[in-house]
């Protein structure tokens, strides 16, 4: 059984690191990337075209990606994409930003108190020492903004 997140919008700065995960197992055309997203993600997920193309437009001008048109057998040719090696190094710190967002959020949902992994930084500006009420009201804030 799939619970469907209909009610909440992937964030914009959530896309690259998609995308970029779904280009480290090979190369793949626009549409192709936007399938593979849904298929990872149970079909709860989908990236349309709007948000897409302009992801793939900055990652390609960032150097992180690159595109070459493949004339295709039939029909319109098509631009492929695979990751650079500047791609994967920003996957990877993608990767682990995510992750440690992630953590934070199952500790504070879970009332549990976690001590930072070493040279995690956190650049919310919640305020020090603030108590886990306001901490938790923050971030639902910035989630909701999101």
């Amino acid at each position: 059984m799939y619970i469907r997140f209909v009610k909440r919008d992937l964030p914009k700065n959530d896309v690259p690191l998609l995308i970029l995960s779904v280009l480290a197992t090979g190369s793949f055309h626009g549409y192709a990337i936007a399938r593979e997203v849904e298929r990872r993600s149970a079909e709860t997920l989908k990236l349309r075209e709007g948000t897409l193309y302009p992801a793939l437009r900055a990652l390609e001008l960032d150097g992180r990606i690159t595109g070459k048109w493949e004339i295709q057998p039939s029909g319109p040719a098509k631009k492929v994409y695979s990751l650079t090696e500047a791609g994967r190094k920003e996957l990877a710190r993608r990767e682990a930003e995510w992750r440690q967002y992630a953590r934070m959020i199952e500790a504070i949902m879970g009332g549990e108190r976690n001590e930072p992994a070493e040279g995690a930084v956190c650049d919310f500006d919640a305020p020090t020492g603030a108590s886990g009420d306001v901490v938790y009201n923050f971030l639902a804030r910035r989630l909701s903004d999101a």
